[in-house]
C-alpha cells in the first residue's frame, strides 16, 4: 500500500485500541492490542505519518530510533532490592525503569497527556544483545519489569532486508504477534503532502515530468546510489531558503540530497531551466491581467516540457496565496473564539489588560505542551503563534485606549484583520481568473487546461479555496473538461463492445 493507506490504517487501529466501554475498560485490552510494525523503504515517509497521526488524533507522540539505544538504556540498569519473604531477609536484583518508559511518563506528567503513540523507529536492525529485549517487548510491551502506560499505543518501523544488511529477521512467533503493514513509495500520493508542506515548486513540476526519478535505490561499482523523498523534500526546504538569501543553487547543494549521480545532474539542468521560464514569462503579469502578446505567442510555440513548468510557476504562486488565505481564515476563525469569550467575560477597562495576557499564557502554556507532547502539525503550531502575536497587539492597544470601551477596540481591530482577508481573497481569486484566461488563449482548450484543474483539484488547499470562494473560471472549465472526458470515456466503452 501507499504511505498515505498506511496512515489511514494506523490511524483507525490506534482509534480502535483507544475504544472504551460503557465501564470505562478498553474494548480490547492492552495485553491484546496487537503493537504496529510499518515495513517500508527508508526515506518514505514513516516518522513523517506519525507525526501526521498523532496531531489528528490530538494525543501525544514519544518517538525513538532503536539503532542508538543499547541494553541498558532500553532494558534499564541492574540494582539490588532487599525483599523479606516470610521473615526472611534477600537481596535480589531488578532493573531501573527503563529510559523509554520514564519518557513517556515524564510526558504524561508535564503536558498532561493521557494518551499517545510510542514509535520505535528501525526496531529490525537492533544491536546484538538488544535483539531478545526487543523481541520480549514487541511480545509484551515491557522492559525489564515496566509496561507501556495503558492508553498508549505501540507503533513500530522497519526497513526490509534489501535495504539495510543489518536486518534481523523476525520469527513466526514474533510476527504473529504483531500488526503488519507494508508500505511502498509512490509520488502521486507523496504530492499531496507536498501541497500542504509547501514543497518548491520546482520539485514537483520535475517529478511531474519524471516520476520514475521521484525514488530510487541502486548498487553501482561505487556503493549504494539512491534518491528519496526525504532527499526531495529536504532539498526543497534548501531551495527555498537559498532563494530567500539570494545564495546560489547548484549541483552542488543538490547531490548533496540527491544522492543520485545521474538524476541530481539532470534535476540540476532542469532547475536552471526552470529559472529561466520565471524570468522569461514574466507571471506576476499573467496573472495581473496584463501579459503582452509576445508572452502569448512564445507559450503557444513551447513545447510541452516548458509549457509544463509555466503551468508550475502559476500555479505555484496562486495555490501560495490560496495556502496563505486559508490559513488566515484558520487563524480569524481561532481568535474569534477568544474573543467572544473577552467580550463576554470583561468588565472594565482596567482589568481588560489583565483579562488579555491570561488568555496568552494559557495558549502559550497549550503550545508549548503540544510541543513536548508532539501532537501539533506545523499548521497548528503557526496558527497558535499567530493568535498569541496578535492578542499581544491587542494588550497594547488596550492599555493606549481611552475611550473605556475595551471591547471596541478590539472589535474594531479584527474587523480590519477580516477586511484585508477578503481583500486577499479577492485578489487571489482574480489571479486564478487571470491564469485561465491567459491558458485558454495560449493553449486553446489542450491537456495544458486538464493538467491545470487537475492540479488545483487535487491540492487541499486550493480545493477547499475554490470550493468555498467560487472562482467562475475554474468551475466552467471543470465541467468542460468533465463533460469531454467522458465523451472519451463512452467511445471507449463503444469501442470495447466490439459492435459490428
Amino acid at each position: 500500500m501507499n504511505i498515505k493507506e498506511a496512515k489511514e490504517q494506523i490511524k483507525y487501529t490506534v482509534t480502535a485500541y483507544l475504544t472504551k466501554d460503557d465501564l470505562g475498560r478498553y474494548v480490547i485490552p492492552p495485553s491484546k492490542q496487537r503493537p504496529i510494525f510499518l515495513m517500508g523503504p527508508p526515506g518514505i515517509g514513516k516518522t513523517a505519518i506519525m507525526e501526521q497521526v498523532a496531531s489528528e488524533l490530538g494525543i501525544g507522540l514519544l518517538s525513538y530510533s532503536m539503532t542508538h539505544h543499547t541494553r541498558q538504556s532500553a532494558l534499564g540498569l541492574p540494582l539490588i532490592k532487599h525483599v523479606n519473604y516470610f521473615g526472611n531477609e534477600y537481596d535480589i536484583s531488578e532493573y531501573t525503569m527503563s529510559e523509554i518508559i520514564s519518557s513517556i511518563y515524564e510526558m504524561m506528567q508535564s503536558t498532561d497527556t493521557k494518551n499517545g503513540i510510542l514509535f520505535l523507529d528501525e526496531i529490525n536492525c537492533v544491536s546484538e544483545t538488544l535483539a531478545p529485549i526487543m523481541l520480549q517487548f514487541l511480545q509484551y510491551k515491557v522492559f525489564g519489569r515496566h509496561e507501556v502506560p495503558e492508553g498508549w499505543i505501540v507503533v513500530t518501523a522497519g526497513n526490509p532486508p534489501e535495504y539495510n544488511h543489518s536486518v534481523r529477521e523476525f520469527d513466526i512467533v514474533t510476527w504473529d504477534r504483531l500488526k503488519r503493514v507494508d508500505v511502498e513509495p509512490d509520488f502521486d500520493t507523496w504530492k499531496e503532502f507536498a501541497y500542504l508542506s509547501g514543497v518548491h515548486a520546482s520539485v514537483l513540476t520535475y517529478l511531474e515530468i519524471k516520476k520514475g526519478n521521484f525514488y530510487k535505490v541502486e548498487t553501482t561499482v561505487d556503493g549504494k546510489s539512491f534518491v528519496t523523498a526525504r532527499g526531495w523534500d529536504d532539498l526543497s526546504q534548501m531551495i527555498q531558503l537559498y532563494e530567500m538569501h539570494n545564495i546560489p543553487v547548484n549541483r552542488k547543494l543538490i547531490s548533496q540530497y540527491i544522492q543520485n549521480e545521474k538524476i541530481a545532474q539532470d534535476f540540476s539542468i532542469y532547475y536552471d531551466l526552470y529559472n529561466k521560464y520565471k524570468s522569461d514569462y514574466q507571471i506576476n503579469d499573467i496573472l495581473s491581467g496584463n501579459v503582452s502578446e509576445d508572452i502569448k505567442n512564445r507559450a503557444k510555440k513551447a513545447k510541452f516540457d516548458e509549457r509544463f513548468s509555466l503551468i508550475g510557476l502559476m500555479l505555484d504562486s496562486v495555490m501560495t496565496d490560496m495556502k496563505a488565505s486559508i490559513d488566515m481564515e484558520d487563524m480569524l476563525s481561532e481568535l474569534l473564539v477568544t474573543l467572544k469569550r473577552f467580550k463576554k467575560e470583561v468588565k472594565t477597562s482596567e482589568t481588560a489588560s489583565k483579562l488579555m495576557s491570561d488568555y496568552v499564557a494559557e495558549y502559550q502554556k497549550a503550545y508549548h505542551n503540544s510541543l513536548k507532547s508532539n501532537s501539533l502539525s506545523d499548521v497548528q503550531q503557526k496558527r497558535i503563534l499567530m493568535v498569541i502575536q496578535i492578542l499581544k497587539e491587542e494588550i497594547k492597544l488596550i492599555q493606549m485606549d481611552t475611550s473605556g470601551n475595551p471591547f471596541s477596540i478590539v472589535k474594531k481591530d479584527f474587523d480590519d484583520r477580516v477586511k484585508d482577508f477578503h481583500c486577499n481573497v479577492e485578489n487571489t481569486s482574480s489571479k486564478v481568473k487571470n491564469m485561465f484566461v491567459f491558458c485558454d488563449e495560449a493553449f486553446q482548450n489542450g491537456q495544458e487546461l486538464i493538467i491545470l484543474v487537475t492540479e488545483l483539484t487535487a491540492n487541499p488547499n486550493s480545493a477547499r479555496f475554490l470550493g468555498k470562494y467560487k472562482v467562475d473560471e475554474y468551475f466552467k472549465y471543470a465541467k468542460e473538461l468533465m463533460i469531454h472526458q467522458r465523451y472519451i470515456e463512452i467511445n471507449r466503452e463503444i469501442a470495447e463492445l466490439a459492435l459490428p
